[in-house]
């Protein structure tokens, strides 16, 4: 009886540790194929700035499942825990005082507006999913364009890759292994928030917009803080913005295109203006030059508030 009680914990915690390491798997094999298909390193590490397989696993294998709650947890829930905690918490250690490119600051600013085209008739579309990911297409290449005459997008992995050059066989084994595993991973998370929320009764959009997305992106603190601790503040800032792009855009694009899935209403009254509200604000603080401990900590506290009325509103 304990066992049963226990097996979805167990589950989603395995399923979010093989998502995370396959991801890396995944990477390794990417940076291994640059060389031969002639792809610099400079432009994978800056495409992958932002990249999270095992987020756009997650959604997708819910998704697959008409989980809707936990698939555009991937998306809203992700992106505000992306903005208050990450953002937040990496600031409170290591304030950013950071000069971003216009571009940079118009992008982190439509970003969450565009999605709701993802949420007309509160469904995702087909066509709103080609729409997201033309816009994500083209928002990389300017992205990776901005940042040649000064890093703003840079990838720890890739960099961690590289030190450790693969054969083409091996990056080619690596890249399917990477990508099989992450599937599978999605599949155990999506499966173990399920009995979650069966076993402590909690509602499903709770989980998925709150639970899912502090377990597998929790290490974006890390990102968030490591760069400006290193003296490296743009990178921080950047790396934001491209992880922003590839949680909206991408990941909802790709839902939107491949299983679209309805939304419930709470998620077009909640979860999008809060959303938009949050990253408007950190737009702000970018703008204004300084991403200061007050300003981390009203982003932290914004997130404990966001998590309260999911709790009273369910």
């Amino acid at each position: 009886m304990i066992w049963s009680s226990l097996w979805p914990f167990a589950l989603f915690a395995v399923g979010v540790v093989i998502v995370i390491w396959a991801t890396e798997r995944l990477l390794e094999g990417l940076v291994g194929l640059a060389g031969p298909l002639r792809v610099s390193i400079f432009a994978i590490a800056a495409v992958l700035s932002g990249f999270e397989a095992e987020n756009v696993a997650v959604g997708l294998a819910a998704a697959r499942r008409e989980e809707a709650e936990l698939a555009l947890g991937t998306v809203f829930g992700g992106a505000i825990f992306l903005v208050c905690v990450a953002l937040g918490l990496g600031t409170l250690l290591y304030p950013l005082r950071v000069t971003l490119p216009r571009g940079f600051l118009v992008l982190m600013a439509i970003c969450p507006l565009l999605i709701g085209v993802g949420l007309i008739d509160g469904r995702t579309s087909r066509p709103a999913g080609v729409v997201l990911l033309v816009a994500f297409v083209v928002a990389i290449v300017y992205l990776v364009h901005a940042s040649r005459d000064h890093a703003f997008l840079e990838s720890q992995e890739v960099k961690e890759a590289e030190e450790e050059p693969r054969s083409y066989t091996a990056a080619i084994g690596l890249t399917i292994v990477g990508l099989v595993v992450i599937a599978l991973g999605g599949e155990l998370v999506t499966r173990g928030a399920e009995g979650i929320v069966s076993v402590l009764g909690l509602s499903t959009l709770l989980v998925g917009m709150v639970v899912t997305p502090a377990a597998i992106e929790i290490e974006e603190v890390f990102r968030q803080a490591v760069p400006a601790r290193e003296g490296r503040p743009e990178v921080s800032a950047g790396n934001l913005v491209g992880t922003l792009l590839y949680f909206l855009w991408f990941n909802m694009g790709l839902i939107s295109l491949l299983l679209p899935v309805r939304a419930d209403p709470l998620v077009v009254r909640l979860d999008w203006p809060y959303l938009v509200g949050v990253t408007w604000l950190a737009t702000l603080f970018f703008a204004r030059g300084r991403v200061g401990r007050f300003e981390g900590a009203l982003l932290v506290v914004l997130y404990v508030f966001y998590v309260i009325l999911h709790t009273v509103l369910r």
